[in-house]
């Protein structure tokens, strides 16, 4: 996840010094497009004990002749003190005249932002620097989200504090033109003993009377300058990129994930010497992998910010540490235009999340992230509440991930099948070079590949991103007769129909193809029709036919063609939680908790019932929660749903055939409900209650899977047992 500026809303409230004057309504302003080329020279002192920030900024600009008002944004927790002109100003802040010049504080409600107005003189000249001196307080303690399964990191506006420092653009912890992208030249100051990692180069650090201070360096454009502290142990080395670029790999971790820093430099190597040949050179001089004293997951510019436990779990997968990086260009030095669309989570996952198995060649995991986007979308997206690819600015649910993020990752999947890959990577790698530093946006985005590829785009990015939805795709009928091919040999034809339900989509749709002796392949062009016909000449006879089996398509399936996994449940309308154990004191009751007191404001709410009489509610999905004591009540009602894909026991328990013993043994499967349709039964057992104590705190991470088998709450084992393949038997033509 990158990091953006936030925007203010409109109704104001005026104040001249420390008296209130006026209230009034405006829009929401613009970026001030009379306002150009912004640097700042910060000074900030941070004082954890306190809580504090004293700083000093002054901010040199370009502004036209008539303007005579200058505004920034600053937290509404900081008090500006003066704010003078320099006149002959010398970059650095050195020398120059100070002339005190009025301003007004606005202030919008139910916001955490003031806005600054600063009156300028008439007869002012083009380049001006203004110099806000102003302190406060930044104390906004990280929260958790309300979610079950959470999606965002902790919540918070920015922190000083003992446990550490979090100040980012949408902190307002300096004044900011809105709209801007600025250079920045940042002194640090922190207690001793404190580390400081910031946007930027480090240009020097020198310590004295107990504080250390560090001067950072931005001399490209960047929406924000971010700054973290804490008691970090700091490890280094250079990598060099195939080109010859030289960059600093560092983390900064405390002391008890320091062990881990060589992993976490190595992977970061790995990523760097994939992705520059990708997306051209590293955009900054140094990338380091911060810890951060609250969960969060960032992509910030020259670093990321990741969590602790995040951290101390290896995060460095191509969904967590992958993705962070990519987010070096994408985001981070091409940056997404303020008030439209935002493409860069989707662009970011499909090369992080996907594209990276594709470049290992791990097919399997290939198919699992295509599989995953599918299911995100079908499950979390209902026809009624979907929109526009267009329309995503940022994620607060479940609902906004799977289209800013999934579906819109899979837009460019499907943009390099339909331009194919040296076109697709071509025209990628122009895009990232020539909006570097820029702002850009969807229409950017057509207008590059259009050109690399001589084609005509503007169909393809109004159907998967300017309109909601997804094509519903079926086999209405596969037919075959039997005729002669070239040189007199026998051959098949096979007719293949497809039908569109409700509005239609031009799209290619791959189908598999099973002959008697031999699979193929073939794809079949679908129109802006209800129907497409397609005819294949075969060698052999086919059997059936299967519609994209290797989810290739972005399209919408009902619940019974997508796997059994715990996020059915989750997303099921009408569900049950089924209370199967004695023990008032067991983890599993965590669980019943935690559900109930999340839907403290929720409309609908969740049935807790107890299991009587091995019978189950009805309708709907259910979630049965299950202690060894009712273990064969459990086994009975799950046998018509799942069959003999498990079998619970009092030592351990089966899946698939395979068993797994002992008292630290527990899992978590899916099976789809075999007299209801679309809803499921899902199940967590543990052979003892120890068994499922971890579990039990991040039961809705393992959401996506038909079971997941654990060891003293450790994960050894996920699958996915596929739901219903749009599947036809090929029907025999015996005319002649």
């Amino acid at each position: 996840m990158s990091i953006r500026k936030r925007v203010l809303p409109s109704c104001l409230i005026g104040l001249l010094a420390t008296s209130i004057v006026h209230t009034w309504c405006v829009s929401a302003l613009p970026a001030q497009e009379t306002i150009t080329n912004v640097h700042h020279t910060l000074s900030v002192e941070m004082i954890p004990a306190a809580h504090e920030l004293v700083a000093r900024d002054q901010i040199e600009l370009e502004v036209n002749s008539q303007v005579t008002l200058a505004t920034f944004t600053l937290a509404h927790t900081l008090h500006v003190e003066s704010v003078v002109m320099r006149t002959h100003s010398v970059s650095g802040g050195q020398g120059g005249r100070d002339e005190v010049v009025p301003f007004t504080i606005v202030r919008p409600p139910e916001t955490s932002a003031q806005r600054i107005v600063v009156s300028l003189p008439k007869d002012h000249g083009r380049k001006i620097a203004l110099v806000l001196s102003y302190r406060g307080q930044i104390n906004d303690p990280p929260r958790e989200p309300r979610h079950l399964r959470f999606v965002t990191p902790s919540e918070t506006a920015g922190h000083i504090g003992v446990e550490g420092v979090y100040l980012s653009g949408e902190s307002q912890w300096y004044p900011d033109v809105i709209g801007s992208f600025s250079t920045y030249r940042v002194t640090a100051q922190i207690p001793q003993g404190w580390t400081v990692v910031a946007s930027g180069s480090k240009e020097g650090e020198t310590t004295s009377a107990g504080k250390t201070s560090s001067t950072w360096v931005v001399q490209d454009k960047s929406e924000a300058f971010t700054i973290v502290a804490n008691k970090f142990v700091t490890t280094s080395r250079e990598w060099k990129s195939p080109t010859g670029q030289r960059v600093e790999l560092q983390t900064h971790f405390l002391p008890d994930n320091a062990g881990l820093v060589d992993e976490y430099l190595n992977a970061t190597a790995q990523y760097l010497d994939a992705y520059v040949r990708i997306l051209g050179d590293y955009p900054f001089d140094k990338f380091a992998v911060v810890e951060n004293f609250f969960a969060s997951g960032l992509g910030l510019p020259s670093f990321t910010l990741l969590g602790s436990g995040s951290i101390k779990r290896h995060y460095i997968q191509p969904y967590a540490l992958g993705h962070e990086i990519v987010h070096s260009w994408i985001g981070n030095s091409v940056f997404n235009r303020d008030d439209h669309g935002n493409w860069v989570e989707g662009m970011t996952t499909y090369l992080a999340n996907y594209y990276w198995h594709e470049l290992v060649q791990d097919t399997a995991q290939a198919f699992e992230q295509r599989r995953m986007m599918l299911d995100g979308y079908n499950l979390y997206v209902r026809p009624e509440t979907d929109y526009a690819v267009s329309q995503f600015l940022r994620k607060h649910d479940e609902k906004d991930n799977a289209i800013g993020y999934q579906k819109s990752a899979f837009v460019f999947h499907l943009l390099r099948q339909e331009i194919g890959d040296e076109l697709f990577w071509r025209g990628l790698k122009i895009f990232v070079s020539s909006y570097r530093n820029r702002p850009a946006d969807w229409q950017s985005i057509e207008e590059v590949f259009s050109r690399e590829s001589s084609q005509d785009l503007r169909w393809f990015f109004e159907q998967w991103v300017g309109q909601p939805g997804a094509p519903r795709v079926s086999l209405r009928d596969v037919q075959a007769r039997r005729v002669k091919a070239e040189g007199g040999k026998e051959a098949w034809r096979l007719t293949v129909q497809v039908e569109q339900a409700e509005k239609p989509f031009r799209m290619t749709i791959p189908i598999k193809v099973v002959m008697k002796e031999s699979t193929d392949i073939k794809s079949i062009m679908l129109s802006l029709s209800q129907r497409s016909v397609a005819e294949f000449v075969l060698p052999d006879q086919p059997l059936r036919v299967e519609l994209d089996p290797h989810a290739m398509v972005f399209r919408r399936l009902t619940r019974r063609q997508l796997p059994p996994m715990l996020n059915g449940y989750v997303t099921d309308p009408h569900k049950t939680v089924v209370r199967a154990f004695v023990d008032p004191a067991s983890p599993l009751q965590q669980i019943v908790d935690r559900i109930t007191d999340h839907e403290l404001t929720e409309s609908r709410r969740t049935t807790v019932v107890s299991l009587k009489e091995n019978a189950l509610p009805h309708d709907g999905s259910i979630l049965v929660l299950a202690g060894a004591d009712q273990r064969q009540a459990v086994q009975s009602v799950v046998q018509e749903s799942c069959g003999d894909r498990i079998t619970l026991g009092d030592q351990g328990f089966q899946v698939d055939g395979q068993a797994y013993d002992g008292p630290k043994m527990a899992v978590l499967f899916s099976c789809h409900r075999a007299d209801v349709p679309g809803s499921l039964i899902t199940v967590l057992y543990g052979v003892t209650s120890g068994a499922v104590e971890k579990v039990s705190r991040y039961l809705f991470y393992y959401g996506w899977h038909s079971y997941v088998i654990f060891q003293d709450g450790f994960v050894t084992k996920r699958e996915v047992w596929p739901g219903l393949p749009d599947v036809k038997e090929v029907r025999i033509d015996a005319t002649p």
